[in-house]
C-alpha cells in the first residue's frame, strides 16, 4: 500500500522524509508540522485526519506588488491608525480544520491581530499592524501553510458574489433529457409485439444511453464533487447516498442495454436527476432570498442629520444617503459610510472595526472610514460612498459582539450527523432482503432509499421559520442580528430597562428653568454645545431653545460617561450635566442638567418627564417576566414608577454604566435570563453582557454592535408582541421538524417494502420540502397576524 504524507495525504511518490516519527511527501508539509506542533496546534490534525493542504513551492516574490500604495489601497478592506483588515479569497478551504487552523493565525504569528474564515464564500479576513508585517508578507505567510491567497482584479473589486447559473444550465439539461427520455421510452410500454419497433429498439435505447450519460456526467456533477469532498477528509455526507443511488441505476440501465437483457431504467434516472435538482434550485433560491431579505435597508432603522449648504438640518434615511450629501455626525455616533470631513476635529475610535480602541485624530480634508464612531465634538462630512450593507452587516456581526450559539441549530446537527448512517445502514439491510428475492426489485428499491432519504426539508425547517419570523419582526421595526437572536428571545424570563429615551420620550418633556436669566449670547454657544451630544436630555434641551440653528465651533470637547460634558465655544468655557459635574449640589430629587459658564454657575433646567404612550398596558402584558428598571437619575420618579409597574422587581438609581454591567451579572448568576433594553450610548457594556441586547432607536445612528437587536422606540409598546412571536417561531420549527422527519420515515417505510418507484422518490423528495416551506410560511404568517397588521 503507498504511503501518505502525514500532513497534506497525498501519496509519496519522490521525496520521503521521515521527521518525529512521521512521513512527510516534502520539506514544505515537513514545515508546516513543526510550525503547527511548535506552537502548540497539533490538535489541526486531529479534527480531520489527513486533511492539511500542501504548500505552494511557486517564488513567494510575486506578491510584492500587494505592497505598492495604489494596489494597498485596492485591496484592504480598511488601513487606519496602523491597523489594516484585508480579506483574502482561498479556495482551498474545505474543512473544519482548515478553518480551525486559519482562525489561529494569532498564535502562529503574533503580528497578526486576528482572522476569521467565511466558509460558505471560502474568503479569510485577517487584521494585523502595518509597521510590524507587510501585505505582501501576510500572503506569502498563507502560501508557505498551503493556503495560497487568489488575488486578481474581481476580487480586488470585491463585486457581490452572483447567483451561480451553472445549476439552472444543469437543470435545463436534465430536463431536455428527462422529457425527451421519457418520449422516447413511452413505445417500449406500449409496444407490444410491434415488429417496427422491435427493429429500431436498440436506436432508442442507445439514444437514451447517450441522454443518460449526458446527465450523470454533467447535471449530477455537483453531487460527485460534494461527496469527493466529504469522503476526502472522512466524512460522510447526505450527497455520498444519492451518488450511490444514482451509480446503482446508471450501472443497471447500462448492463440491461448492453446485455439486450432490457430498456434499463435510464428514463428514471433522467427524471429522478430534474426533480432533485429542481428542489436544490428551490432551496438554494430560498437560502438567497433569505440573505437579500437581510440587507442595510431592513436592519438599520437609524436616521442620519443631512445638511444642506445653506445649514439646513433634516434627519433622513440611512439607504436614502447619496455620493455628495452633507451628514452631521455627533459625540458617539457611528460614522455610516466612507466620507471626506470638512468641519469639525475628528476623534475616531476604530474597535468596531479594529477590535482596539485606539483614537485617530481627524482634520478637514481627511477621509474617514464608514464603521467608525466619533467621540468629540460635531462633524460635518461629505459622503463619498454610496452605503456598503455588506460591510455594516459585516460590522454588526463581527465576531466579537457575538454571543454563545443555542438549542436548534445543534438538534439539526445532532441529527444530520447520524442520518447517513442511517439511511446507508437501512439501505444495506433492504438491499440484502431483495437480492434474495428478486434481483431487479432490489436495484430499485435501494434507488429508492437513497433518494427519497435525502433530508432537504429537515435543512430548511429552521433557516425558513426563522427568516420568515426575522422579516416580520422587522417590517415591524424590530431588527433582529441573527436566528439565534430569536432562540435566546424565546427563553427570556427577565427584562432590565434603562429610563431615559427607553421608557421615557426624548422630545415630550416639561423643561422648567430655574436661575439667573442666560443673555443669548449664552444661549446660542449652549445651543451650540448641545447639538454635539446624543443623549436623550441634551436632544430635548437642544429642541426646546427656538432660537435659530447657529452653530458655532466647539473645541477642546470631552465628555465623561454619565457625567456630563465640556467644551470651549467661542473662547468661553461651558460644562454641561449633573450637579456634581458642575460643582453643585443637588437638593431635590429631580431630572435636571446643570450648566456652568467658566466655572461660574448659571442655573439648571429641570425636566419633568413623559413616558411613552401604553407602558402600563405593556408591564401588565409582561406580568410573567421579572421586570427591572435601572437609570442614571436619582429616585425622584420612583413613585410614578411604582404605580406604572404594580409588579416591579427592583428599581436602582444613580447607576453608571459599570453599574448597569454589574446588575446584569447579578441576573445572570441567579439563573437568569436577561433582555437588556437600553439606548445604546451608556448601555453599551450592559447590553453586550445581557443575553439579548436590546438598542432603542428614535431618530439618530446611535447603533452600538453591542446589541442583539435595535428597536424602533416608538414600538416599546409592543414588547410583549415580539418576544410571543418569538417563542411562536420555536415551536413552528419544532413541528416543522417533526413534519419533515414524518415525510422521511414514511417514505423509507415505502421505499424498503418495494412499493415505491425510484421516480415517485424524486418527486416526492422535492415535495417534502414545498411542504415544509408552505407550511412555515402558512404558520408565520397566521401567527404573526395575531400580532401585528400587515406584515407579510
Amino acid at each position: 500500500m503507498a504511503e501518505q504524507c502525514f500532513h497534506c495525504g497525498q501519496k509519496i511518490d519522490k521525496e520521503r522524509l521521515l521527521f518525529d516519527e512521521k512521513i512527510f511527501c516534502c520539506n514544505g508539509c515537513q514545515s508546516v508540522y513543526e510550525i503547527l506542533n511548535f506552537h502548540n496546534l497539533d490538535n489541526f490534525y486531529n479534527i480531520n485526519k489527513s486533511s492539511g493542504i500542501r504548500p505552494n513551492n511557486e517564488n513567494n516574490a510575486q506578491f510584492d506588488y500587494l505592497d505598492t500604495p495604489e494596489i494597498f489601497a485596492k485591496v484592504v478592506d480598511f488601513s487606519e491608525g496602523g491597523t489594516t483588515l484585508v480579506t483574502f479569497k482561498i479556495p482551498v478551504i474545505h474543512c473544519s480544520s482548515c478553518i480551525w487552523l486559519l482562525e489561529s493565525l494569532n498564535t502562529i504569528n503574533k503580528k497578526i491581530k486576528y482572522s476569521q474564515v467565511n466558509f460558505t464564500q471560502k474568503t479569510l479576513q485577517i487584521s494585523f499592524k502595518e509597521e510590524e508585517i507587510k501585505l505582501s508578507e501576510v500572503a506569502k505567510f498563507l502560501t508557505n501553510l498551503g493556503y495560497k491567497p487568489i488575488i486578481n482584479l474581481e476580487t480586488a473589486e470585491k463585486k457581490d458574489n452572483k447567483l451561480d447559473r451553472s445549476l439552472l444550465t444543469k437543470l435545463a439539461v436534465a430536463g431536455f433529457a428527462f422529457g425527451n427520455g421519457m418520449f422516447l421510452s413511452f413505445p417500449e410500454y406500449i409496444s407490444g409485439n410491434d415488429v417496427w419497433f422491435h427493429s429500431y429498439k436498440h436506436l432508442f435505447r442507445y439514444i437514451m444511453f447517450l441522454l443518460g450519460t449526458v446527465i450523470v456526467l454533467y447535471s449530477a456533477s455537483d453531487y460527485y464533487k460534494s461527496a469527493w469532498y466529504g469522503l476526502k477528509n472522512k466524512i460522510i455526507n447526505i450527497d455520498v447516498p444519492i451518488v450511490l443511488g444514482i451509480f446503482v441505476l446508471y450501472g443497471r440501465s447500462v448492463y440491461e442495454v448492453v446485455t439486450d437483457y432490457g430498456p434499463g431504467y435510464f428514463d428514471t434516472l433522467c427524471g429522478l436527476l430534474f426533480f432533485m435538482l429542481l428542489g436544490k434550485t428551490f432551496q438554494k433560491r430560498t437560502y438567497n432570498t433569505l440573505s437579500y431579505d437581510r440587507d442595510y435597508k431592513s436592519f438599520y432603522p437609524i436616521a442620519v442629520t443631512k445638511v444642506d449648504f445653506n445649514g439646513k438640518q433634516e434627519n433622513i434615511l440611512l439607504s436614502d444617503l447619496a455620493v455628495g450629501d452633507r451628514i452631521m455626525v455627533r459625540n458617539q455616533e457611528i460614522i455610516p459610510v466612507d466620507s471626506i470631513l470638512i468641519k469639525g476635529e475628528g476623534n475616531i475610535d476604530n474597535s468596531f472595526i479594529t477590535g482596539e480602541s485606539a483614537h485617530i485624530s481627524k482634520k478637514p480634508g481627511d477621509k474617514i472610514f464608514a464603521g467608525g464612531k466619533q467621540t468629540g465634538s460635531i462633524l460635518e462630512l461629505e459622503v463619498i460612498k454610496s452605503v456598503d450593507q455588506s460591510y455594516l452587516t459585516q460590522l454588526w456581526n463581527k465576531e466579537a459582539f457575538k454571543k454563545f450559539e443555542t438549542g436548534l441549530d445543534t438538534i439539526t446537527n445532532k441529527i444530520s450527523k447520524y442520518f447517513t448512517f442511517i439511511i446507508l445502514g437501512i439501505t444495506l439491510i433492504a438491499g440484502i432482503y431483495w437480492a434474495r428475492i428478486d434481483m431487479e426489485k432490489m436495484f430499485q428499491v435501494v434507488s429508492a432509499i437513497l433518494i427519497v432519504a435525502c433530508p432537504c426539508a429537515l435543512a430548511l425547517s429552521a433557516p425558513f421559520t426563522f427568516g420568515h419570523i426575522m422579516r416580520i419582526l422587522g417590517r415591524n421595526k424590530f431588527y433582529v442580528k441573527d436566528t439565534l437572536t430569536i432562540e435566546r428571545l424565546a427563553k427570556v424570563d427577565t427584562l432590565v430597562f434603562d429610563k431615559t429615551g427607553t421608557i421615557t420620550e426624548n422630545k415630550k418633556t416639561n423643561i422648567t428653568f430655574i436661575g439667573n436669566e442666560i443673555q443669548e449670547f449664552d444661549l446660542r454657544n449652549i445651543k451650540s454645545l448641545l447639538k454635539n451630544s446624543n443623549h436623550p436630555l441634551s436632544k430635548s434641551l437642544y429642541d426646546y431653545f427656538e432660537m435659530n440653528d447657529d452653530y458655532f465651533e466647539i473645541e477642546d470637547f470631552q465628555e465623561i460617561s454619565g457625567k456630563g460634558y465640556e467644551a470651549k465655544v467661542r473662547g468661553i468655557t461651558y460644562k454641561i450635566g449633573s450637579a456634581s459635574f458642575t460643582n453643585q449640589e443637588s437638593q431635590n430629587l429631580e431630572t435636571a442638567v446643570y450648566i456652568s459658564k467658566n466655572e461660574e454657575f448659571l442655573g439648571k433646567y429641570i425636566f419633568k418627564n413623559e413616558y411613552r404612550n401604553n407602558l402600563a398596558q405593556l408591564f401588565q402584558n409582561l406580568k410573567n417576566y421579572g421586570i427591572n428598571i435601572l437609570s442614571g437619575d436619582n429616585s425622584s420618579e420612583k413613585p410614578i414608577l411604582e404605580k406604572l409597574i404594580p409588579s416591579i422587581s427592583e428599581m436602582k438609581f444613580n447607576q453608571n454604566p459599570e453599574n448597569k454591567l454589574d446588575f446584569i451579572k447579578k441576573l445572570q448568576d441567579e439563573g437568569r435570563k436577561v433582555a437588556m433594553l437600553g439606548d445604546g450610548l451608556n448601555d453599551a457594556g450592559a447590553l453586550k453582557q445581557s443575553n439579548v441586547g436590546i438598542a432603542i432607536a428614535d431618530d439618530s445612528n446611535s447603533f452600538t454592535p453591542s446589541s442583539d437587536v435595535i428597536m424602533n422606540g416608538e414600538k416599546i409598546p409592543e414588547l410583549d408582541k415580539f418576544l410571543k412571536l418569538s417563542k411562536d417561531a420555536i415551536t413552528i420549527v419544532k413541528i416543522t421538524f417533526i413534519i419533515s422527519l414524518c415525510y422521511n420515515v414514511v417514505g423509507v417505510g415505502f421505499a424498503v417494502s418495494g412499493k415505491m418507484h425510484p421516480l415517485f422518490a424524486a418527486i416526492f423528495m422535492p415535495v417534502s420540502s414545498v411542504t415544509v416551506v408552505t407550511f412555515t410560511t402558512l404558520s408565520t404568517w397566521l401567527r404573526s397576524s395575531k400580532y401585528f397588521k400587515f406584515n407579510m
